[in-house]
């Protein structure tokens, strides 16, 4: 089964092509994942709430 996307790219993927990044698409439960450079490969899927979760530790890491 293939599923259509509706991909994101960050705009902070660098200069050039701008493809030196990853690509996301959000689903009602799920996030998919790509690399912008091979866009036809494998796609990694997570649940919503754990992707969110991961965002989130990144934009506030633990400072000890």
């Amino acid at each position: 089964m293939t599923i259509a996307y509706d991909w994101k790219k960050s705009p902070y993927s660098g200069g050039g092509e701008g493809n030196a990044c990853v690509e996301i698409a959000l689903g009602d439960s799920h996030t998919a994942v790509r690399d912008s450079k091979a866009p036809a490969r494998a796609v990694l899927t997570f649940p919503t709430p754990a992707f969110g979760a991961f965002l989130a530790a990144l934009k506030n890491p633990a400072r000890e």
